[in-house]
């Protein structure tokens, strides 16, 4: 047999018979046998890696076998008659949408679960989630068909229910179908028998057109989840009603409903719904970091544990592609449903082809982590410069951290090959290249690199095909709910929609939307033809956008988040998945579809030996607090910015003061090797290369001359008073001198070549532009003026939030904080200077505060944390900063703190400040705290 030439190496219409797995250098073997049930918990900060069994589902998956090779015995008439038609092996070929194999063996289990005779069960148990009904999962991956499933289910109770209408309480015609949100409750309509897109009609589920008649007759309300939440009481109401009861629930969730007893459940994503043990408790910052939201898990259990006390549920089916909850044991690691029964993962899904191949960057001509050995671009958040800079309050306008730039040049070099491909092979809809953010800030900087004409690919500029998502405006609409008024927003949305090319009937429909109603259908129709999202390529979004979004033209994926588990990883790589055509080779496997990702270690593997291990008991604590008490020691300082340069018309610089910019190649990527990734490890064989050398065009020198002058011109347009065009032309003439210049430093050879040399500069364009205009002579700036938090101008010591802490802490006198935390000798001595001089009033060490001040530092903007702020009897505050070593680095961010105090002093109003600075010999920290005592 030949070696495989893609990862998909099983047919998806029957049981896998091999699979890929993993060697210890992370490449891949191929096994002759089917993968066991299991999943890997992953914790991407620790790099530590372990693969849990789930040996439950493997007896069954064995006992559901032995059951099916015997011709399902102990089933009804009804069963045995949907199980033979949809198992038809000669209905394949004929079927317009023939069933996977992962399809019929979710339906069989649950099957098998109630109707196999009892010696096939014997031994199994399931154990529940302590609820008063029975759940069973379908563990199943995104784009294996869990609609479908969810049609075989409501066709087997249905029909069943009707035909033995004295059945003990084991079918029901009365189906309620749960959903996460109003999208995926939209795309369930399919599931109603008399909705004209019908999956019962569709894939063919009844045997007889007398079965299919039958099954009109059934009652099925598909709601979302929030119709469980209990009715909000009316605070200004004249008649007091009180608490709404148990039946009043039930008849206002259910309707017609209402009038059934003995209800089958079917819960869609069911991940969201989940019950914690009293005795584990989970923070909502843990469960976010999960990706979880505990009150919306909560009130989904609840609202049916209501339902179940008035009208009966018979049984629930749950089916989710990632059926975990939170553990309560750490903030990295989730537990697998213990419900679950059946198992196709998504390593699964890929082998069958169900889904797009990921991706991952294997390799690339930078330095890579120093702690993963993975390139940087494998988990850009995971860089120090990139989560300092995207974790931190930021305007729209200012520039991405540098890596991340260096990352979306690559990554949209490779969107724009295929954008290229796609158009040519005839796609009315373009490649999605999609981001998954952090905050709104970071989505909002996002958009505005990309709107505004700073990526390095022209194709990407189009504002009109660049998407933000909202999430506060798209978790109203999926609650039905109006957002706050955001005209900005609101326009942007419309700007899309009206240059949609698509009918103006179809736009005059979407003009007569709300915002909400507007923003839902462009997230709903991204890629599809004719619709408002037909022509959307750039889609941003904080979290991991609606459940249940569809769109199949996302091909590259960039993360710019935290990843702290596994699950997470998934969740967001599932967005990416699903195919596009469904094409097939000559032995019948469906040709491979790719995503490329960036940004989202789908898997970290682990070195021998590591793992798998519990962690150490936690050390003793110690709580860290502000002292009400000690108000008299109170500091306070000002929240700013940014300080702004207000500059004269004429701008001139000082050549002979510039300062050589040293360009590191050794951190800048020209190009990336990605290969498809299954798990921890990746195929090699099939690496495909993105080269920015390949792409000359785009690196001519004019055009980046103009992008680094359009960069400075954001910075200035503000402050500058004179005329636009005049600033923009004097901007053009610096900036082609200084790349003119011997004011750039490259030292590698190789990097040399003016191709090479160019790429540089277009992937350090912030950097070049903020080094040249530090050099602006003081002529040119008329004053400083610092520019403050509008939500939180001033900061103090009395709003520290109480923390703990494991690290040596020692009880404070002349000082608000209770303790101070040393984390070096030099700070212990520096405590104990401030703390007995006679001439200080009061002092803090700066940890936990939130008083920093931002400062650049290779072409990002960077926190810089003083370690100590003291004011002295005269009112003189000082921010004192103590370094055993100094360096460039250092030196930024004194400057950038000369400027901060400057421009505080100048401002007024915040008394008298000053700064210095401890180099090298702890025995000068009593010379420099005497020196600013006036």
């Amino acid at each position: 047999m030949a070696a495989p030439t893609s990862l998909i190496i099983n047919s998806a219409f029957v049981e896998p018979q091999q699979h890929w797995a993993e060697n210890t250098d992370r490449t891949l073997r191929l096994e002759p046998k089917r993968r066991a049930a299991g999943y890997e918990i992953i914790d991407t900060r620790e790099n530590t890696r372990r693969q849990v069994s789930i040996p439950l589902v493997d007896d069954i998956r064995q006992r559901v076998g032995q059951w099916r090779e015997a011709g399902w015995p102990g089933v009804t008439a009804v069963t045995l008659e949907l199980l033979t038609h949809w198992w038809d092996a000669d209905k394949v070929s004929r079927r317009q949408y023939p069933f996977y194999f992962c399809q019929l063996e979710a339906i069989e289990t649950l099957i098998w679960m109630l109707e196999a005779q009892p010696e096939y069960r014997q031994g199994i148990n399931v154990q529940g989630d302590g609820g008063a009904f029975e759940r069973l999962c379908n563990k199943m991956a995104t784009g294996s068909g869990k609609t479908t499933v969810m049609a075989m289910i409501i066709t087997w109770q249905v029909l069943n229910a009707l035909t033995y209408p004295k059945s003990p309480r084991k079918y029901s015609s009365a189906v309620f179908l749960v959903a996460p949100g109003l999208t995926v409750k939209s795309r369930l309509q399919v599931l109603m028998p008399g909705h004209t897109d019908n999956y019962y009609d569709s894939f063919e589920l009844c045997p007889s057109e007398a079965m299919r008649q039958k099954l009109n007759r059934a009652e099925v309300l598909i709601e979302n989840w929030h119709t469980l939440m209990p009715l909000k009481q009316q605070e200004r109401s004249v008649v007091k009603k009180g608490k709404e009861s148990d039946e009043a629930f039930t008849k206002r969730v259910l309707g017609k409903l209402a009038t059934y007893k003995d209800l089958v459940v079917i819960n869609d994503e069911a991940h969201h719904a989940y019950r914690t043990p009293a005795d584990i408790k989970i923070s909502k910052a843990e469960a976010e970091a999960l990706g979880f939201d505990a009150d919306e898990a909560t009130r989904w259990v609840e609202g049916l544990d209501r339902l179940h006390k008035t009208r009966r549920i018979t049984r629930c089916y749950d089916l989710s592609a990632t059926p975990f909850a939170p553990t309560g044991r750490t903030n990295t690691e989730a537990g697998l449903f213990s419900w679950v029964v059946s198992d196709f993962g998504l390593n699964d899904a890929i082998e069958a082809g169900l889904v797009k191949t990921p991706r991952v960057v294997v390799r690339d001509d930078a330095l890579p982590n120093a702690q993963t050995l993975r390139p940087k671009l494998y988990h850009l958040y995971r860089e120090p410069d990139v989560a300092e800079d995207l974790n931190r309050k930021a305007e729209a306008h200012e520039a991405l951290p540098a890596l991340v730039q260096q990352a979306y040049t690559l990554l949209g070099a490779d969107w724009r090959a295929t954008a290229t491909e796609w158009a040519a092979l005839g796609h009315l809809s373009p490649p999605v290249m999609l981001t998954v953010c952090n905050r709104t800030e970071t989505a909002a900087r996002v958009e505005h690199y990309f709107a505004k004409g700073h990526a390095q690919w022209p194709e990407l500029h189009d504002a009109a095909r660049t998407f933000r998502v909202d999430s506060k405006v798209l978790e109203k609409a999926e609650l039905g709910e109006t957002a706050s008024s955001d005209k900005d927003y609101e326009l942007r949305l419309k700007e899309i929609m009206e240059a949609a090319r698509i009918p103006e009937s179809r736009k005059e429909a979407l003009r007569a939307m709300k915002k909400e109603e507007l923003l839902r259908e462009l997230v709903d129709t991204v890629g599809k033809r004719g619709q408002a999202g037909q022509d959307l390529q750039n889609v941003v979004s904080v979290a991991m956008l609606s459940e249940g979004w569809d769109a199949k033209n996302v091909t590259h994926i960039m993360g710019l988040r935290a990843f702290t588990s596994q699950l997470l990883c998934e969740q967001v790589i599932g967005r990416g998945l699903r195919r596009v055509a469904y094409d097939k080779d000559e032995n019948g496997l469906y040709l491979p579809e790719f995503v490329n990702v960036f940004g989202v270690p789908l898997s970290i593997a682990m070195q021998p030996g590591d793992g798998g291990t519990s962690p150490p008991p936690p050390k003793p604590s110690t709580q860290i607090e502000s002292l009400p008490a000690r108000n008299l020691f109170e500091i306070k300082w000002p929240n700013i910015l940014r300080v702004d340069q207000v500059v004269r018309p004429q701008l001139v610089v000082e050549w002979t003061k510039v300062g050589v910019l040293k360009i590191d190649t050794a951190t800048v990527a020209l190009h990336a090797d990605i290969a498809p990734a299954l798990g921890g490890a990746a195929d090699w064989s099939q690496v495909v290369t993105i080269d920015l050398e390949k792409l000359p065009e785009e690196f001519r020198l004019q055009r980046l001359v103009f992008k680094a002058a359009q960069r400075a011109f954001e910075l200035l347009q503000e402050q500058f008073k004179g005329q636009r065009e005049y600033l923009l032309f004097q901007l053009v003439r610096l900036v082609e001198e200084f790349l003119a210049s011997n004011k750039i430093d490259i030292p590698s050879l190789f990097h040399q070549d003016p191709l090479r040399k160019r790429i540089l500069y277009s992937l350090h364009i912030d950097l070049i532009t903020q080094h040249l205009m530090k050099y602006v002579i003081e002529q040119n700036t008329l004053k400083l003026e610092p520019v403050f938090d509008g939500e939180r101008p001033i900061g103090s010591t009395r709003d520290m939030r109480t923390w703990y802490t494991t690290r040596i802490a020692e009880p404070t006198q002349r000082c608000q904080v209770s303790h101070i935390v040393v984390d070096s000798g030099w700070e212990k001595y520096a405590a104990n200077v401030v703390e007995a001089h006679p001439k200080v009033a009061a002092w803090v060490k700066n940890d936990h505060l939130g008083f920093h001040i931002l400062y650049l530092w290779n072409g990002s903007k960077r926190k810089y944390i003083p370690d100590f702020l003291v004011r002295y009897e005269s009112g003189k505050t000082l921010v004192l900063e103590i370094k055993g070593v100094d360096s460039p680095q250092d030196q930024a961010k004194r400057a950038a703190l000369a400027q901060w105090v400057e421009a505080v002093n100048a401002h007024g109003g915040f008394g008298t400040w000053a700064w210095d600075v401890v180099v090298g010999d702890a025995a000068g920290m009593q010379d420099v705290v005497d020196r600013h005592v006036q």
